[in-house]
Formats: structure tokens, sequence, C-alpha cells
């Protein structure tokens, strides 16, 4: 196949899937030059997450745009010049982000290492749960049929003071009860995040005395990366608003948008915040705990927004894409 008179040949990138990503990128920006609106600029994000998911790097997108901007002036002018200085700027851009493509590769790494560190992370947490709550639960039962050997011969003193012993093993096995469902919540396994949000709203509005709803609406179960991530940053959240926030009512919702993001808003009736103040100043940003809820979603590729006015409130919107 032959090119039009004046019209330099596209060269391919080489990112994985590269080729059909440049003809989509091609199509769409001709497409979008007649269209200035809203869905020209949503194609052109969508396309940005697809190349995202194929591996496409930062160079390759730089490319793909002047092949496909050189394309396009090679439709309204034949002049071979034009192209030739399209594509020459091209070269210099992409050059000059040789940097952030070096920079964006090393963060790519450390996500990847992050990744394997939560997994690790939470397989030795889940490991510790259970054993808090099987093996010590073991032992205090264990304990409770010993004292009871005991206080068949007992003497009514005696006596008494095992039943205070028995107030304080009660308590204990509450606390490591308590301690492990917050460690690892086996109904988080065995349920699911929807479940296992419904208890910690319960507990935590039980004990606080603020009134936490939960409203979902998510057709299936996220994969066990995004449900413990969510579940981590959802109790950092309360954490923060107990904390923090005097509020009286805070609402979590978790759905799914039509591209199939996972969504989650954690909002409160509290006080309020600057924001741009607090996340200024690395100790009060570490306070609010949000250097850890970005690491999470930094795992699982979500992104996390803060809207906060004083008086008003906190909302915190964490989106999760569907590809996680």
């Amino acid at each position: 196949m032959t090119d039009a008179p004046g019209e330099i040949p596209i060269a391919a990138t080489s990112a994985p899937g590269a080729p059909q990503l440049s003809a989509i990128y091609q199509q769409a920006l001709e497409e979008g030059a007649c269209d200035e609106g809203e869905s020209a600029l949503r194609r052109a994000y969508e396309i940005g997450r697809k190349g995202i998911a194929e591996g496409t790097g930062l160079l390759e997108m730089a490319t793909m745009y002047h092949e496909a901007l050189a394309h396009l002036l090679g439709r309204i002018t034949r002049s071979a010049r034009v192209q030739r200085e399209v594509r020459r700027a091209g070269a210099f851009f992409a050059e000059s982000l040789s940097p952030y493509e070096m920079a964006q590769r090393g963060f790519s790494e450390a996500v990847v290492a992050l990744r394997r560190l939560n997994e690790t992370m939470e397989g030795e947490i889940q490991r510790i749960a259970h054993s808090v709550h099987d093996e010590a639960g073991q032992l205090l039962d264990a304990a409770r049929l010993a004292m009871s050997d005991v206080d068949r011969d007992a003497s009514p003193a005696l006596q008494e003071r095992l039943g205070q012993v028995r107030v304080i093993l009660e308590r204990a096995e509450t606390e490591l009860r308590r301690l492990s469902h917050e460690l690892r919540p086996i109904i988080l396994d065995d349920l699911g995040l929807t479940a296992a949000l419904q208890v910690l709203a319960e507990g935590i509005s039980r004990r606080s005395g603020v009134m936490v709803q939960v409203e979902t609406i998510v057709d299936r179960r996220p994969p066990p990366n995004v449900e413990t991530a969510l579940y981590r940053i959802v109790h950092e959240a309360l954490t923060n608003v107990i904390r923090h926030a005097r509020a009286a009512n805070v609402r979590i919702q978790l759905a799914r948008d039509g591209r199939g993001t996972l969504c989650c808003s954690i909002r409160d009736d509290g006080k309020g915040f600057d924001v741009a103040a607090v996340l200024s100043r690395k100790e009060q940003r570490a306070g609010l705990g949000l250097i850890g809820i970005r690491e999470r979603l930094n795992a699982v590729g979500g992104t996390l927004q803060i809207h906060s006015e004083s008086g008003w409130g906190t909302e915190l919107r964490v989106e999760i894409p569907a590809e996680t």
C-alpha cells in the first residue's frame, strides 16, 4: 500500500498492542477535530486508560500523537515540509519527555514492589488474626475448664475469687476478638467487603456514638486485594472522623460507575478543615492518615479526592479502575 503524495510513512511504535492503539488514536483525533465537546475528551481519556492497560509508555504516546497529527495535517495540506516539521517537533518533544519516562518507569516498578509488600503484609496479618482468634480462644476455654475443676472443691471465698477471674477472662476474650477483627475481619474473606463494612460501621457506631451508615450498590465482589485496600481505607477514614471531625453522622457509599470503576465515598458532617493547609504540613498530613490511604491506593492504581470546608464537613472520594 503506497502513501499519498507528499506523505511520510507513519512509524510504528514499539509498545505491545501499539499499532492497534495508534490507529484508534488517529481516528479519535480526526473525529475530535470536528467535535470539541465532552464526548471527544472522554474518548481521549479512555485511550489513555487503554494505553496504561497495554503498557504503552509516555514516549510511545507522544510519538503516537505526532504521527496522528501529521496524518491529520496531511489530509488538510499536501505540504511535505509541514509534515516533516511536525515529525521533527515530535522527535524533539519525545526527547524532552525522556526524563519523565524514566521517572514513570521507576514509579511503576515501585508500585509493583508496593503491591507485593502489601500482599505479604496482609498475608501475615491474616495469619496473626486467625491465631489470635482461634489459638487464644482455645487457651481461654482451657483456663475456664481448669477453673471449673478447682471450683468444685473450693471454699466459698475462693469460689468468689474464681468468679472474678472468670469475668476478667471474658473481658480478655472480648478484647482479643475485637483485636482479631480489626487486624483482619474473617467476614471480609467469607462474605466480602459489603458485609465487612456493615460490621465495621456497627462496631464504630456502638463504641463512639457516631451514626455510621453504609450504602452499597455493587453487582459483584472486587478482587481480594481491592477489597482489603478499601476496607483498610474506610477503617482509617472512620478513625480520622472519630479523632478529629467532631461529627454526628458518617455516610459510606460504595458503587460502580458506567465504566466499571469502583467508587467509594466517605462523608461526615463534622467541622471540616482546610485541605490545602493540612496537605502542606507534613506532620498534620501524617496525623490524618492520608499517607497510608494514598499508599494503599497507589498499590491498586486508585485515586483520592478530598473535599472539605469549615462547618460543612469532609468527603473522601476513592476511585479504583475496573482493570485492577
